[in-house]
């Protein structure tokens, strides 16, 4: 493993905090690497947050700025490359799981909980895009949270298994199932993993918007990084085939601590973010500390990187209420 110690993100760097690089390892025996924020001039145990996401992005674009402007409000935070990605271990690259990375937000609090700086009862944690999800899944099993933010959430299980708004049918799934299994083959053949492309470029004229949103995101130099799976090659093709196979947010509703999903009002995705939201409230004794923001006229990247449209006020005041 070799961190890169110099500045490659692709915000600029505040002078009011402090950077390192750390690592932790999770159970799986997989080292993380991950880049800390560290408010300048605080004294005693901090608040901490865990950042992660978006899928299929790296701690230098979105999940870095958030963590560099909670850091700026008050919080100590990490911004970590999810397992097989990034500056982070495991073989093979460029796979995820959903098993696994539910795992690597929990080593993130391992980490956290165990720090000198920390508040270990004032952890919380922020995900991304399917990071959003994820965390969602971890805060359901990891009662060492006190609260969660899900921003521009996708599910991934179900987008894997039902594609968008659920158009995929039972023979579209079969076919492609059977698409997937025979890269297997390939792949095994050949002695490496076919890569499926990041971000399509160059961009069609007639590419859907959400397409556009993401090409404007990962591959213009607004966020394009090196590292990065989406900007570039990205995952190996036979990745979804877990995803396809599981099903996250089964037991949303019995999560006791804190959440907040947020989304932009016009993102492709928000209909992720309403129904998580509604199948944790339903049926469930713990309410009140629930919430849904929409955020009027944003689509899906404003949520990446736009500091006038992501909410960080909104934010830390529910981090400041819950992380007590």
């Amino acid at each position: 493993m070799q961190l890169t110690q110099t500045w490659d993100k692709v915000f600029e760097k505040s002078q009011k905090v402090d950077h390192t690089k750390v690592t932790f390892t999770n159970r799986f025996g997989i080292t993380l690497a991950a880049d800390m924020y560290i408010p300048k001039g605080k004294e005693g145990k901090l608040p901490a947050i865990a950042v992660s996401g978006p899928y299929g992005a790296v701690k230098e674009q979105s999940s870095g700025l958030y963590a560099q402007t909670l850091a700026e409000l008050g919080y100590l935070t990490i911004a970590f490359d999810p397992s097989f990605t990034g500056e982070s271990g495991g073989q093979p690259r460029y796979v995820s799981s959903p098993d696994i990375n539910t795992e690597d937000f929990q080593a993130a609090v391992d980490f956290l909980y165990t720090h000198p700086l920390v508040d270990s009862e004032k952890i919380g944690i922020l995900g991304i895009c399917g990071w959003g999800g994820i965390a969602l899944n971890t805060a359901a099993i990891d009662t060492r949270i006190k609260a969660t933010v899900a921003s521009t959430m996708y599910d991934m299980t179900r987008v894997s298994a039902y594609g968008y708004f659920d158009s995929t049918t039972e023979d579209q799934r079969f076919q492609l199932k059977q698409q997937l299994n025979a890269q297997r083959i390939a792949d095994n053949l050949k002695g490496e993993a076919q890569r499926a492309g990041g971000v399509v470029d160059p961009l069609p004229s007639d590419a859907p918007f959400f397409v556009k949103d993401y090409y404007d995101y990962y591959k213009t130099k607004r966020g394009y990084h090196p590292r990065s799976l989406n900007s570039n090659d990205g995952w190996n093709i036979t990745n979804s085939l877990s995803w396809m196979n599981a099903k996250f947010l089964q037991f949303t509703n019995e999560i006791r601590s804190a959440v907040m999903i947020m989304h932009g009002e016009k993102a492709h995705s928000c209909y992720f973010s309403k129904d998580a939201y509604n199948n944790m409230i339903a049926n469930s004794k713990y309410k009140d500390n629930k919430q849904l923001l929409l955020i009027p006229d944003a689509v899906h990247t404003d949520l990446y990187d736009k500091p006038d449209i992501i909410p960080f006020e909104k934010i830390d005041q529910f981090f400041k209420t819950y992380l007590k």
